[in-house]
């Protein structure tokens, strides 16, 4: 079939690697020092490493390509997982962990933090698929533990945009339906995607991935993952 897929120009290809790290269907591995497209059907074609490539290297195409097999990519991340020692029986996400946190002074001025929350509902089940506040947005769709693990959400990433959030492992749905109608069905901006670093939060990542790819539109996006122990991580 032909579809769009990435290209990768060996020639200007530095070997930093941070495409791999990036692609996280693990469709790029790094072979004799440069970036290689060695499963084409691990590619979805939305690009996750192409922000990344620091020399350009990177490019879309739209060339004949085996189809995307969503399925062989899940069954390598569970075996992945296996090989690592993860216990597929339960979530390691909800593995008990203890953070130290060193006492900070109190902060010295009067004036509260203010809520960059712009618009209400917030939740992805709730939010009507078209409101006023859609139009020219930057939507950021978080996962709920976000605001949570990372304090300065508000000012970093809520500040002038639209916010969605959502936990698709407590909601036990497919987010990707609604959040294709909403970014189809009105002028988005942008849209970044906050996550924790649980495995279950991928669930909402690949339901906002599959809603920019479904909507038809071509639209910047991003992907940030936050630590659990409150910690942007490249």
């Amino acid at each position: 079939m032909k579809r769009r897929i990435i290209r990768i120009d060996e020639e200007k290809c530095n070997g930093c690697g941070a495409c791999a790290a990036a692609c996280h269907e693990g469709a790029i591995e790094m072979v004799d020092g440069k970036a290689r497209l060695t499963r084409e059907d691990y590619c979805d074609g939305l690009g996750d490493c192409l922000p990344n490539c620091p020399t350009g290297a990177i490019t879309f195409e739209e060339r004949e390509a085996p189809a995307y097999d969503e399925a062989a990519v899940l069954a390598a991340k569970q075996k992945k997982m296996r090989e690592q020692g993860v216990r597929l029986g339960g979530c390691p996400g909800s593995q008990m962990r203890q953070m130290k946190r060193d006492e900070a002074p109190a902060p010295t001025q009067t004036a509260a933090p203010v809520s960059q929350l712009g618009q209400w509902p917030c939740q992805i089940r709730l939010v009507p698929v078209n409101a006023p506040y859609f139009k020219d947005a930057k939507l950021l769709i978080a996962a709920d533990c976000t605001a949570y693990a990372y304090a300065n959400i508000h000012q970093e990433f809520m500040r002038g945009k639209v916010t969605l959030i959502g936990c698709p492992k407590l909601d036990a749905v497919d987010y990707s339906e609604k959040l294709t109608e909403i970014i189809r069905g009105n002028d988005i901006r942008s849209v970044t995607i906050l996550r924790m670093e649980v495995p279950c939060c991928g669930g909402l990542e690949a339901a906002a991935k599959k809603a920019l790819q479904a909507s038809g539109k071509f639209i910047p996006w991003q992907v940030v993952t936050v630590s659990i122990d409150g910690k942007l991580l490249d």
